[in-house]
């Protein structure tokens, strides 16, 4: 157990700067992609094609990375998961290199992808590195590489304790003692190195937000409800754009993804809201921009759509960033018929709901309530919403279960099985069809 916690420390020191170097590049490259935009939008003739080839070249050079290292596709979190259960071999440390250059230019691009997956993935690989240098036992091995995937998801959105109930609730499944220790000093210390590259603040700035009435409770268990059914349908067109892409089989890879980033360059062109992680929408939301709610249900249709679009372009990249945008899009709407329907002493819903749909929906997509509640807290710096939202999130996961609907990443983690040749690390994979 010793050994565990200093590699476990070591392993965190690395996460915590490179997923801080990540993130800081990230938000230079937002910065720089608006720039673009802006520039574009100024010059004379069709400036509107400069966006979309930057994304297509973006995914294009995403893809590529992906053809030289495999592993390096998607999220990263299902192959994480595979590996807990005994189902594949820890990342190699390559991996580490393959996400940060590919996450950084597939995302720095403009697709719809969140931050999350590359910071999981590296702290995974890193922490199965440590173990593999320290001679551990395959069993630690995997421990050390579930430990420190919740220090990269606490690096990933400036939450510790979310981070490591994301290695006991979605990747272990278990909050074992030997498996505790080690992910608390991980994600504590690599989220303390990540603020000195940072900045110690919350991700997103909200102003005080009044505590819901009890009065209102039932409002906020029927929008869980409903955000249940919208989780359902977010993961069946996650999985139904992966298929769509997968069909055109004779389409090499890399020919596909720079399509995929063709479009998304060509929404970015429309609106910049309509394309990118969800950081700046989400922010925007929260300080009460002005949008009319057609322009937010114009942003959450597309969002809801091209965000599983970009993901099936196989670049590397995450999901929870962008379904965290379209959790505060779908908050904003269903606040507006609820702000109309309640008496008018009551105050709005509207931030409170946001800060809910975030949480409820990132619960029936990926069926970790505990996780999403204190994730979205950490992230938001406020806990005068909690009563509602674990109420919310726990109808949202009730309806999502009831409706035979699996876990996202046990949908993918699956598909990843089939794709990968049987081996050692997959004694019951299958090969590519």
């Amino acid at each position: 157990m010793v050994l565990l916690c200093v590699l476990a420390v070591a392993a965190g020191i690395a996460i915590g700067f490179v997923g801080g170097v990540f993130r800081w590049c990230l938000r230079h490259l937002d910065q720089w992609r608006v720039d673009v935009l802006q520039w574009s939008a100024d010059l004379p003739g069709p400036g509107w094609l400069i966006p979309i080839a930057v994304t297509a070249v973006g995914a294009t050079i995403g893809a590529i990375v992906v053809r030289v290292v495999p592993l390096a596709a998607g999220s990263g979190i299902q192959h994480v998961e595979a590996v807990d259960r005994g189902e594949a071999d820890p990342p190699p440390l390559r991996v580490v290199l393959a996400k940060f250059i590919g996450g950084l230019i597939a995302i720095g691009s403009g697709l719809i992808l969140g931050r999350e997956g590359p910071t999981v993935h590296m702290g995974a690989a890193i922490g199965a590195e440590a173990g593999r240098r320290a001679r551990l036992g395959v069993n630690d091995i995997r421990l050390m590489q579930t430990s420190l995937s919740g220090a990269g998801l606490g690096v990933a959105f400036n939450a510790p304790i979310g981070g490591a109930l994301f290695a006991f609730e979605e990747v272990a499944k278990s909050f074992r003692l030997r498996l505790v220790i080690p992910t608390l000093l991980a994600v504590s210390v690599a989220v303390a190195c990540s603020r000195l590259v940072l900045g110690d603040r919350s991700d997103f700035m909200v102003a005080e937000v009044e505590t819901p009435s009890i009065v209102v409770l039932p409002v906020f268990v029927v929008f869980g409800l409903v955000t249940g059914v919208l989780g359902v349908a977010y993961n069946r067109v996650i999985l139904g754009a992966i298929a769509l892409v997968r069909h055109f089989g004779h389409v090499p890879p890399i020919a596909k993804a720079t399509v995929i980033g063709g479009i998304i360059g060509a929404l970015l062109a429309i609106d910049p809201l309509t394309a990118g992680g969800g950081d700046t929408l989400s922010q925007q939301i929260f300080d009460g921009g002005s949008m009319v709610l057609p322009v937010v249900a114009g942003l959450l249709v597309v969002r809801f759509l091209a965000g599983p679009l970009s993901y099936a372009a196989g670049t590397p990249g995450g999901l929870f960033a962008p379904m965290l945008a379209v959790g505060a899009l779908w908050g904003v709407l269903f606040a507006a018929l609820a702000d109309l329907l309640l008496p008018d002493d009551q105050p709005s819903l509207r931030i409170a709901m946001v800060i809910v749909g975030m949480s409820a929906l990132f619960g029936a997509s990926v069926r970790a309530p505990i996780t999403g509640v204190v994730l979205v807290v950490e992230m938001v710096a406020t806990t005068s919403v909690t009563i509602p939202m674990a109420v919310a999130t726990a109808c949202a996961v009730l309806v999502a279960h009831l409706a035979g609907s699996p876990p996202i990443y046990d949908s993918l983690r699956e598909q990843m099985l089939v794709d990968m040749p049987p081996g050692p690390g997959n004694p019951e994979g299958t090969a590519r069809a």
